[in-house]
């Protein structure tokens, strides 16, 4: 048997950390077991189904790697095949004509609720003959569920799971306008598509009970089942947008590397021993649903940022130069051959304290700018009137090397020595003269990066015009 799973977001909000996790679990679940992962995109809600939802949904998929098998389905172009089902179920006499106004339908809920019972359906169409029907009332059809005895699921993560058929009411399959509900409509793709397993948030864990009863009504095969946990805020709540629970692709752009996030998500409520950096192969080849708990998880930013920073220091400098070029493109820098070349050339020395790609464009933008920098405060400090002295005697020491890192550390030393001063002494106040900050990597390569003109230049600038 083929291992085939979906992923089958609804496009009526963004892709969030919460599907994400879902995602990569039924991808790696696929990929471990040599199956195929499916990707379904449930709109059949058309009211709030939106293009930009679906948009963010394929381009967050791709961006972490999370590539499907086959075409995309869209699950509103099988209306027609889903309305099939719900006839074969009333023609077997599995299902029935209910015409139940909505008037009905309210005092029935409004009844359970003085009578403090939970709002069902009372099955007065069950049995009737539709020739008692009103005039001018569209019936919808409900499915005809056992009211004796229990529908058990026995699921992956959560257990045997039993709920008794006396707390199912009937429901709708299609509506009195044709459409079909979503409960039926994930049934029918689901068989359709020859889904082996259903992995999906246990959100859904109270749905199972009654799609359970439309593949038992059809003589169907069931999948199996796994609900994961969700995903929940530090204070242990649900993730809402208080908690950060932004789409996948604000993620992105707050500067975090995919694989970093997928390997985040993978151990948020999936072990394997002390296992924590995990490429993706190593992932594909560990993955198991015995790996997954049964608690929430609770969402850590700080966690994240942490890994990610790790992630970002065994990234491809040309990748992470690329990433900060477009960064800084986007701010409206100027991003010459010469500005790329500089980042690049820096990058090893740039990604070593940088934790997101933010911090990393940040820590980069000196390179591309021109004097008079803009300095922070400490670095102000450092250049002081004695300071610029020392530079203005440097400059010509810096200007007769190659600039090549060795030569230019090797000139630097000399200097120190000649004037009897540390090498941090001297390092310190160039290094705010070149780059107008504190930090940056060594000073030898980040003057061999920034090149013998530019580095001329700003401590031409300083010596010459900064007034303290």
């Amino acid at each position: 048997m083929t291992i085939r799973v979906r992923f089958a977001p609804s496009p009526t909000g963004l892709l969030h950390i919460g599907g994400v996790r879902t995602a990569l679990f039924n991808y790696l679940f696929a990929r471990h077991s040599g199956g195929e992962f499916l990707l379904r995109i449930e709109d059949t809600d058309k009211a709030r189904s939106t293009p930009e939802a679906v948009r963010v949904i394929l381009e967050g998929l791709d961006w972490l790697g999370l590539h499907h098998d086959g075409q995309t389905i869209f699950q509103s172009s099988r209306e027609a095949r889903h309305a099939e089902v719900a006839r074969q179920l009333l023609g077997a006499g599995r299902a029935y004509y209910c015409y139940a106004t909505p008037e009905e339908l309210r005092e029935m809920r409004e009844t359970a609720q003085a009578e403090g019972r939970p709002p069902r359906y009372d099955g007065r169409w069950r049995d009737r003959d539709p020739a008692q029907a009103p005039p001018g009332i569209s019936p919808a059809i409900r499915l005809k569920a056992p009211r004796d005895g229990e529908t058990i699921l026995s699921d992956l993560v959560q257990g045997s799971v039993r709920v008794a058929n006396a707390e199912l009411d009937d429901m709708i399959i299609l509506r009195s306008d044709g459409t079909p509900t979503y409960l039926h409509a994930v049934v029918v793709d689901d068989h359709d598509m020859a889904i082996t397993h259903v992995i999906r948030g246990d959100d859904h864990l109270t749905n199972s009970f009654r799609q359970i009863q439309i593949y038992q009504a059809m003589g169907w095969a069931l999948p199996d089942f796994a609900h994961i946990p969700l995903i929940h805020g530090a204070d242990g709540a649900k993730l809402s947008k208080r908690h950060d629970a932004v789409s996948v692709l604000e993620f992105r752009e707050q500067g975090f590397l995919p694989e970093a996030l997928c390997n985040y998500l993978l151990r948020l409520g999936w072990g394997h021993g002390d296992a924590e950096f995990l490429s993706r192969d190593e992932q594909i080849s560990l993955f198991t649903l015995a790996g997954v708990g049964r608690a929430a998880s609770r969402m850590d930013y700080a966690k994240l940022t942490h890994l990610n920073g790790m992630w970002m220091r065994v990234a491809d400098d040309a990748r992470l130069a690329g990433e900060v070029v477009e960064r800084l493109r986007a701010q409206g820098e100027t991003m010459d051959e010469i500005n790329a070349a500089r980042i690049t050339a820096l990058m090893p020395g740039l990604k070593e304290r940088a934790r997101t790609l933010v911090e990393l464009t940040a820590s980069a933008a000196f390179l591309v700018q021109t004097p008079p920098l803009v300095f922070t405060e400490k670095a102000l400090a450092l250049l002081t009137d004695e300071a610029r002295q020392m530079l203005a005697k440097l400059a010509p020491r810096l200007a007769a090397t190659d600039f090549s890192a060795p030569a230019l550390d090797a000139a630097l030393r000399a200097f120190a020595a000649q004037e009897g001063s540390k090498l941090g002494q001297i390092a310190q106040p160039l290094r705010a003269a070149l780059t107008g900050s504190t930090m940056s990597p060594g000073i030898d390569v980040t003057l061999a990066a920034l090149g013998r003109e530019a580095s001329l230049a700003r401590l031409g600038a300083v010596t010459e015009t900064l007034v303290c």
